[in-house]
């Protein structure tokens, strides 16, 4: 009986070490999708602003919901349009004649996962962009954009995106991997029950047959 129990023990145990090395298996997939990297990269020095900054994802986010801004040290808004999304990489336009000086890029998308995610960077710029005023001359043009409240954030609109993207599904995605986990666990905890029924009668029969030849 007690060799019994013991195998009993050891095949509990390592039901238990394999569902938790499952769960961990399985953590990672359930993660949000994270940012990988921005060009420009953050902290990053160029000789001019670029004609477009953008942020690569881990997974392709949705095209939808997807918001940039690109303000210099002055707060003035740069992001011109609306944000294109291509595969796993999201991308802004900037307006032309940006100055030189810092920038700060502010970025907002739904992940794969329906689930959104936001972060920022920052990069400088030692000289302005083709088309830049010189410097105390003042934009009319610029002006006016200003006075005219345009939102301060390219947002990507329908029809922008280049790659189709499935639509968003408002609830939580699937857990499959605990399904398989539940579905593992169940077949084991089976196994282990016949397995004990077996090892039980066996061990009965042995009595009863050690008791008659006594």
């Amino acid at each position: 009986m007690r060799s019994i129990r013991r195998q009993l023990l050891s095949i509990l145990l390592g039901t238990f070490v394999f569902a938790a090395a499952l769960l961990g298996f399985s953590g990672p997939a359930l993660a949000h999708d994270a940012a990988e990297s921005s060009s420009p990269a953050q902290g990053a020095t160029l000789a001019a602003p670029p004609e477009k900054v953008s942020v690569t994802f881990s997974k392709n986010p949705l095209g939808i919901g997807a918001q940039f801004s690109v303000k210099d040290s002055s707060g003035a808004e740069w992001a011109d349009g609306a944000v294109e999304i291509v595969d796993n990489v999201a991308s802004q336009k900037l307006k032309a004649g940006a100055p030189a000086g810092a920038y700060t890029v502010a970025w907002r998308v739904v992940s794969s996962d329906s689930h959104p995610i936001e972060g920022t960077f920052g990069f400088t710029a030692t000289g302005a962009a083709a088309g830049a005023p010189a410097s105390g001359v003042s934009t009319p043009g610029a002006s006016a954009t200003a006075a005219a409240g345009v939102p301060g954030m390219g947002t990507a609109q329908p029809g922008i995106t280049v790659a189709p993207e499935p639509a968003v599904d408002a609830s939580e995605p699937f857990p499959w991997s605990l399904v398989i986990f539940a579905a593992v666990a169940l077949g084991l905890l089976v196994t282990i029950g016949v397995l004990a029924k077996r090892r039980l009668a066996v061990g009965g029969e042995d009595e009863d047959t050690g008791a008659s030849k006594s």
